[in-house]
């Protein structure tokens, strides 16, 4: 580069000298000829100055090629920098795009796959869809099935003392449990029914209880209500009830045990009255009870009718009722088979061939024992013993003293006080057996004269409060006087002294804990009414005619319902 550029320098100071010369070199041949001047110092000094500012021109030349030289460097460095970055991205892109290329094909048989997955969701949808609406239209049958019932029961744990101030009466201790379930709602828009299941022994129809004893034995569980009732839409005056069922008529346990579920069918025919002042409603009532029937023989029932009404008068109001109703061949009861008496032993009393007594496994009352009756099956029926007044015909079969027909007149009462939560519940009743005959025989089975009819039955039982929302407290007292033939004695109260003949008090208390749950206390103080009578319950070792001492039974009971 520098010997280019000496080159350069000589090439113009040669062009320089010859372009100052020339003029010279003419004048000098046009004055050659006259004289030749010489070079002069001023020529000189010229010389040097032009060389000094062609040097100098050519040196600003030199550091300008040399800036350009450093500049083109830089230019060619920074240019092979950006070839060397864009060969490394073009790798670099060209990696990315042969994994892309890996990624995407990936993905593409991913796709398809989840597009395979995606049809076989869709297929599973479709069919769990369908699926689905059926289950729907199952459920919604279900849901409409079980909106039309209504699910019921209860527990009841129970804690029973008796004691007696009798020499030989052993105090008793025991517990006892109730468990009951059912379901009734309607079955159509006209008919309602119902199934209820309930605990105790198959031969008392008058208790669901179960003693906690036999060593953990399980407790047996039967059918305790099923039932149809026509009640149609159109005439909610009409209600027909065919089966097992609950009460329809008022009634107490003067007549029968709140546990019995009567078998047979019942008519109502219940009218309000808007617009008369004080009575507001009036109901009449067929019954019909079969209790036995026989294949050879006439069956056994008792058929009747009540009318009742609702009176309402300011803070009183009141449901009178009057009932008649009629038993027919009720010696059925005295001889009943050993599975309707749960008999628990077995032999013959035949004086001929006499059978000793046997041991059979029922968990029932067995035969009843009274003035005449049979100590092994055929037997009477009396799950809580026997009181009523018997007979023996010539050939040697038991029969009641007197027919039943009931008269029963029940008053029904509540007097609302300045507290909603304690109004005042007042019942009084009287019952009379239109049919009881003469009572001709006493306990030793002697003739008497003077003991006339056994047929009148009365109860008086007030309480105050109710058992509705928690915290509500009820307290009761009853008072019954009832004689040996008012009521056929298998079928009422259980919990009292003795089925008939019997003077009764009863002192209770309800406390309601939750708005599910009930604590319970009765007081049970009753003695027989006349001792002197036949088939009189009495106390061990008292004797015919002697006053009985007080029994005192103590129930505490805790009752869950659902």
């Amino acid at each position: 580069m520098k010997a280019v550029l000496k080159w350069w320098v000589v090439v113009g100071l040669v062009t320089t000298l010859v372009a100052q010369t020339a003029p010279t070199k003419a004048r000098s041949r046009r004055t050659t000829s006259s004289a030749k001047p010489a070079i002069t110092a001023a020529d000189v000094q010229a010389l040097r100055d032009a060389l000094a500012a062609q040097q100098q021109q050519i040196e600003q030349l030199r550091q300008q090629l040399q800036q350009s030289s450093q500049a083109w460097q830089q230019s060619q460095q920074q240019a092979q920098q950006q070839l060397q970055q864009a060969q490394a991205a073009a790798t670099e892109a060209q990696q990315k795009a042969a994994a892309v290329e890996v990624v995407s094909t990936q993905d593409k048989d991913t796709v398809t796959k989840r597009n395979n997955d995606l049809a076989d969701v869709k297929t599973t949808l479709t069919n769990t869809a369908v699926n689905t609406q059926e289950e729907q239209k199952r459920m919604s049958a279900l849901e409409g099935l079980v909106g039309r019932f209504r699910f019921g029961g209860d527990v009841r744990v129970r804690g029973e003392d008796f004691f007696q101030n009798q020499p030989g009466f052993f105090d008793r201790n025991r517990a006892r449990i109730r468990v009951r379930f059912g379901i009734d709602g309607k079955l159509n828009e006209d008919f309602v029914g119902g199934i209820y299941l309930a605990t105790g022994s198959l031969g008392d129809p008058t208790t669901t209880n179960e003693t906690l004893t036999n060593f953990f034995d399980r407790k047996t569980i039967a059918l305790d209500r099923g039932f149809i009732t026509y009640n149609p839409v159109a005439h909610k005056w009409v209600s027909v009830t065919g089966g097992k069922f609950a009460y329809t008529w008022n009634r107490t346990s003067v007549t029968f045990d709140p546990d019995l579920n009567p078998e047979g069918f019942s008519e109502k025919f219940s009218f309000d009255l808007k617009h008369v002042p004080v009575v507001k409603n009036v109901t009449f009532q067929g019954i019909q009870m079969l209790f036995s029937e026989a294949t050879r023989g006439a069956d056994s029932f008792a058929v009747g009718g009540q009318v009742s009404g609702k009176l309402e008068l300011g803070r009183w109001s009141a449901t009178p009722s009057y009932t008649i109703l009629n038993w027919r061949n009720v010696d059925a009861i005295l001889n009943a088979s050993a599975f309707a008496v749960q008999a628990t032993i077995t032999g013959s009393s035949n004086s001929t061939t006499p059978v000793p007594s046997i041991p059979v496994p029922g968990e029932g009352p067995g035969c009843a024992s009274g003035s005449g009756l049979a100590k092994f099956p055929p037997c009477a029926f009396a799950p809580n013993g026997f009181s009523n007044g018997t007979f023996v015909n010539a050939s040697g079969k038991p029969h009641f003293l007197s027919p039943f027909l009931y008269s029963d007149f029940i008053l029904n009462n509540q007097i609302k006080t300045g507290s909603a939560r304690l109004p005042v519940n007042l019942i009084i009743e009287y019952e009379d057996n239109l049919a009881a005959k003469e009572h001709p025989l006493d306990s030793s089975g002697a003739l008497a004269t003077n003991l006339g009819k056994q047929s009148h039955a009365y109860l008086a039982d007030i309480n105050v409060g109710q058992t509705k929302n928690k915290n509500d407290l009820q307290l009761g007292y009853a008072y019954l006087r009832q004689e040996q033939d008012s009521v056929l004695g298998a079928f009422d109260e259980s919990d009292q002294r003795a089925p008939t003949n019997v003077l009764q008090h009863r002192i209770y208390a309800l406390w309601k804990l939750r708005p599910n749950t009930v604590a319970a206390f009765t007081w049970w103080h009753g003695r027989t009414l006349n001792t002197n009578l036949q088939n009189a319950v009495l106390a061990p070792g008292l004797k015919p005619g002697q006053l009985e001492p007080w029994l005192n039974r103590l129930q505490f009971d805790l009752i869950y319902s659902f």
